[in-house]
């Protein structure tokens, strides 16, 4: 951790109390609904709540972030959150929460989101050399997983049990401790060149928008990744209620579930520590792809074989080659992108990515109410695999080597 310097050590423990606050929040919001109501399109709107910001303000948060301080915003966003959990606590103290405040909590802490992270991706660049991009965001992915999935989830499902108060409680202390750390970062983390705050913000959105369109590896990434997480959203927006409670297929209690969690995180850890020894040997491209067919591929098997024993190593599979795509990604576009353009890029691809992902959570707990939850299950998987095909047919005869190779950035740049 020292070698990629002190203000990355700041951010990386920011990152780490983050995520564990996210972890808590996102597994604990859908099983506190769970003891509310069945429904399974109820349900899905605490899905659909997390990801519907980022489909309203993903391209006004990236304009901000290449406007403003980037650690500032981030040390905003997060005691927004900090309050409006903090509230969230109080209210359920005195026994007057309900499914539409949960809902609305997680709402407006999902606002607060959008400019943390956008900002968190655009900051990250700033802190370290260009390349020890894949490794740092390696170690930034494991602490993700490490929060989210390893330590915040399977510690939401004995708090939802216990004490359901803290599981908003608890985030709110760890979002204002993950902000005050961010004060360690020295320095001005403003974008060299960026846009002018005269300028208007709609003249910074289409910019990024024609930057993103124009640029082939980019386009095609953004299109697939959105397909994927449109399908992703609908298939984990149920899969709740296929895995938890008596009535479920899995039959897991919730603490079970969180376990799940578990074993997907401690399968991503390894994948992001491993992602840039796997691109070296096989490229970075080849190893992408290959990541998103594994992972697609086995959404069937809870479908297929529904049982806790094939559940859990299907997780640590999840976690791996998962984990593994989400560092290439992400490290490619801090590359392509130009620094100025960063967080409003980073900003429009995301939309494309997770724009439909709060469409994706509310269409799959309507079609299970009809149609049932293996459908959604299964369609979701077939949705993923299109996916797939559409970035492999798109980008195989563009790339022979590495995604981020001089040869491939000056063919594949439409911008250029």
């Amino acid at each position: 951790m020292s070698r990629l310097g002190r203000s990355f050590a700041y951010l990386w423990s920011s990152t780490a109390l983050s995520n564990l606050a996210d972890g808590v929040l996102k597994m604990g919001a859908p099983l506190l609904a769970v003891s509310m109501t069945r429904s399974p399109t109820l349900i899905s709107l605490v899905a659909a709540a997390t990801t519907l910001p980022w489909l309203l303000l993903a391209l006004h948060a990236g304009a901000v972030a290449d406007r403003a301080d980037r650690r500032r915003v981030m040390v905003r966003a997060n005691l927004v959150r900090a309050v409006i959990l903090a509230g969230v606590t109080l209210l359920a103290v005195l026994g007057l929460l309900n499914l539409w405040l949960l809902l609305a909590a997680v709402l407006l802490a999902g606002v607060s989101e959008v400019f943390a992270d956008l900002s968190a991706q655009s900051v990250l660049p700033m802190t370290v050399p260009p390349d020890a991009l894949t490794k740092a965001n390696g170690r930034v992915s494991s602490a993700q997983m490490i929060g989210n999935d390893f330590v915040g989830a399977p510690v939401a499902g004995l708090l939802v049990a216990a004490l359901p108060a803290v599981v908003f409680g608890a985030p709110a202390l760890l979002y204002a401790a993950a902000g005050l750390l961010l004060l360690g970062m020295r320095g001005a983390y403003r974008a060299e060149g960026g846009v002018e705050a005269r300028r208007p913000m709609r003249a910074d959105i289409a910019e990024a928008l024609r930057f993103l369109w124009s640029h082939r590896v980019l386009r095609g990434l953004a299109i697939t990744a959105g397909l994927l997480n449109l399908a992703n959203s609908a298939y984990f927006a149920v899969f709740v209620l296929w895995a938890v409670g008596d009535g479920s297929e899995i039959g897991l209690e919730p603490a079970g579930y969180g376990l799940m969690t578990t074993a997907f995180a401690a399968g991503a850890v390894v994948g992001s520590l491993l992602s840039e020894r796997a691109a070296g040997v096989f490229g970075e491209f080849r190893t992408l792809v290959c990541c998103w067919l594994v992972t697609s591929l086995l959404l069937l098997v809870p479908v297929i074989v529904p049982s806790p024993w094939t559940l859990y190593p299907t997780a640590v599979l999840w976690g791996v080659v998962g984990a593994g795509g989400n560092v290439l990604v992400i490290s490619a576009r801090q590359r392509l992108i130009p620094a100025r353009l960063l967080g409003r890029v980073n900003s429009a691809y995301r939309l494309v990515g997770m724009g439909g992902m709060p469409l994706g959570a509310a269409a799959g707990g309507v079609v299970a109410e009809f149609a049932g939850l293996g459908a959604v299950l299964v369609g979701a998987t077939g949705v993923c695999l299109v996916g797939v095909g559409l970035v492999r047919r798109a980008l195989s005869d563009q790339i022979s080597g590495p995604l981020t190779s001089t040869a491939a950035l000056s063919d594949m740049s439409g911008s250029r």
